[in-house]
């Protein structure tokens, strides 16, 4: 194998490509990881091919052993990038049927049932008529067929949602039923396996509870892609979320399970007093969030809860967990299903009765709805026995999976202890692009400090300051927001006219394909405001984009439920966990401006926390992590760069 993948790489020249000593030293790394029976972590700077670095060995591996091998992205956009990858660098190499699949989350599939359900063909005036037939008529099978997107709102009437499965009348055309067959194939069905992290992690989860598993088993060989991602992946597949209406809906489904097989009408009136209590609870949860939540995503503290039985209630849905357990049925997958959703109601309760402390706790409206969500604590422990576990060799990478260090171990540390990783650390492959000639970063000192009780004074120092910089690129910038209220208080400002600023401007656009709004950006040479999905996956090669604005340095939210346990476990909060995690994030988002070996471009930092004045101990991590070498605070010395490299 290891042979094989010189000869590959010997023919690099012959077939266009173009050879990078970090691509070729990743993939063997790779291919020694899998063949010792190892897992590894391998950090991939911007630029060394890392997606061919990992395809080239897994192809080989596939081949050898006949295995599937997964790929988990933390996109939906990057596993698709990473499908053609494997096109085009399969079918240059000689392997000409490699069968393939990208998997995605069901909230990304059309649900022909439900448009069913929905399109009324006698009320024309019907507002999801129109979204309903184009469903029914083969049209839509995923969210981003929808062209210039479609709200969360809107969506989450369509999409995929409790699958029937083998029961549903439409499985036979839908794109849905035909991923989850394929992903789940037997050995020798199926070559690569492309998900996303969501569901790789669910897979785990379920197996781990003894259910059904979603994706195939016994691949050769797992490789993760954006790993810095992980940990808040897994955090996500493993918090249960409950509205009133979901959860009304699982006791309902329960019910209707357990009424058939038993014919018990005693259920009826168990489940009412349930529902009561229910109720009880999310008007509590309405009243907190009224109280103390500031906007939609902010997680809050559930305050206790009383009036009702909490013990009582955990006893009896214990009960009919245990009657669900018990039964065997055709319709398996379903009963699996209300089993996995009756469990979380049961954890739920407990951490709410006080009885269980493995969990975090808090409400949010993030379903545009009160919403209480509960979180395993120690995700680490999870990752160490269900995929650490020297069963299948797992490799980690990302361009950012480092801090600083003296030695390897030190500078995986962070991701070590937080995802319990257990195997080796590979030499990091640093990016081949010259950012001492081709980049310039400027932090800006004269804007005040952030503070939440004197936020406007900020926002109106650091929109002048943006202003000012957008000008000396003439537009062509990325700005990259921590905080939407921070991007909708500047794109209103830039809307009002100012005569200052003259670009096109654009923003974000709510779902989950960014394709469209990347496009008019780079037609119009305008500036870009964005936050989340933008600090990483977008790559605007060339001229188009010639400055990255960050506008506040990227910290996690002190008070939010996970962070505050973190840093209660930290015997340094700061500097063990607020600043690292800064740190990966804003690795991320500086990566957005180098894409290539011609790139030229400013980052510029609209925090003054960072200014050599503010004399922050993290200061030095920060200069010493990102790769940028010529710094300033002087907007002459940075006018003169612009102007020398011709960026302007």
């Amino acid at each position: 194998m290891v042979n094989a993948i010189f000869r590959i790489y010997d023919r690099f020249p012959r077939m266009g490509l173009r050879e990078r000593t970090g691509q070729q030293d990743m993939s063997l790394d790779i291919a020694d990881a899998y063949i010792n029976g190892r897992n590894a972590m391998i950090e991939a700077g911007v630029g060394i091919g890392k997606s061919f670095a990992y395809l080239i060995p897994s192809l080989l591996i596939n081949q050898v052993s006949q295995q599937p091998v997964i790929i988990a992205t933390s996109s939906i956009q990057l596993s698709e990038q990473i499908h053609k990858d494997l096109r085009v660098i399969g079918s240059r190499l000689g392997f000409t049927t490699v069968r393939s699949v990208v998997g995605k989350g069901m909230g990304q599939y059309a649900c022909r049932h439900r448009a069913a359900g929905l399109f009324e063909p006698d009320n024309s005036n019907a507002p999801l008529n129109p979204l309903a037939q184009r469903i029914l008529n083969y049209e839509i099978d995923e969210r981003a067929d929808i062209k210039g997107g479609i709200s969360d709102a809107e969506w989450a009437n369509v999409c995929v949602n409790d699958c029937t499965f083998e029961r549903c009348q439409h499985k036979n055309g839908c794109l849905f039923y035909d991923m989850r067959a394929k992903i789940n194939a037997k050995i020798g069905d199926i070559d690569f396996i492309i998900v996303n992290q969501d569901l790789l992690i669910r897979d785990l989860i379920k197996k781990k509870e003894g259910t059904r598993g979603i994706i195939t088993e016994r691949p050769a060989l797992i490789v993760i892609d954006e790993a810095h991602n992980l940990e808040a992946k897994v955090r996500d597949a493993g918090t249960a979320e409950f509205t009133f209406r979901r959860t009304c809906r699982i006791l309902d489904d329960a019910l209707q399970i357990l009424f058939k097989q038993s014919g018990d009408k005693s259920l009826f009136s168990q489940s009412k007093f349930l529902k009561r209590c229910v109720e009880h609870i999310f008007k509590q949860i309405e009243a907190d969030l009224l109280h103390a939540a500031k906007q939609d995503n902010d997680r809050i503290k559930v305050s206790p809860i009383t009036g009702i039985p909490l013990t009582r209630v955990a006893h009896d849905l214990k009960v009919l967990t245990l009657s669900l357990s018990v039964l065997t049925s055709r319709n398996e997958r379903e009963i699996d299903d209300v089993f996995e959703a009756l469990n979380g109601l049961l954890d739920l309760f407990k951490v709410l009765a006080g009885v269980e402390d493995n969990y975090l706790l808090w409400a949010s409206n993030t379903l545009r709805e009160a919403t209480v969500s509960i979180c395993p604590k120690d995700i680490s422990q999870f990752l160490k026995y269900t995929l650490f576990n020297n069963k299948t060799s797992v490799i980690l990478t990302s361009a950012t999976l480092c801090q600083g260090g003296d030695t390897l171990e030190e500078q995986y540390a962070y991701l070590t202890q937080s995802l319990g990783y257990k195997g080796d650390y590979m030499d990091r492959q640093p990016s081949p692009f010259d950012y001492n000639s081709h980049a310039m970063m400027y932090i800006s000192g004269n804007i005040p400090y952030y503070r939440h009780d004197k936020r406007e004074i900020y926002l109106e120092a650091a929109y002048k300051e943006l202003v000012r910089l957008c000008n000396l690129t003439q537009g062509r910038t990325l700005v990259l927001f921590s905080a939407k209220e921070d991007m909708r208080y500047i794109h209103k400002k830039l809307l009002s006219g100012s005569d200052e600023f003259t670009w096109a401007l654009h923003v974000q656009k709510e779902g989950s394909s960014q394709d469209g709004v990347i496009a008019d950006f780079r037609g119009s040479k305008g500036v870009l405001l964005s936050t989340g999905v933008f600090w990483e996956g977008v790559n605007i090669e060339g001229s188009d984009l010639s400055q990255v604005i960050i506008f506040r340095l990227p910290f996690p939210v002190p008070a939010d439920p996970i962070y505050e346990y973190k840093a209660a476990l930290a015997e340094n909060p700061l500097q063990e966990v607020f600043v690292p995690d800064m740190l990966l994030r804003l690795r991320q988002g500086t990566g957005r401006l180098i894409r290539s070996e011609t790139d030229l471009g400013v980052l510029s930092i609209l925090d003054s926390r960072l200014c050599a004045a503010a004399n922050k101990d993290y200061r030095k991590k920060v200069l010493d992590t990102l790769p940028f070498k010529r710094v300033t605070e002087d907007f002459t010395v940075l006018e003169q760069f612009v102007k020398e490299k011709g960026i302007n």
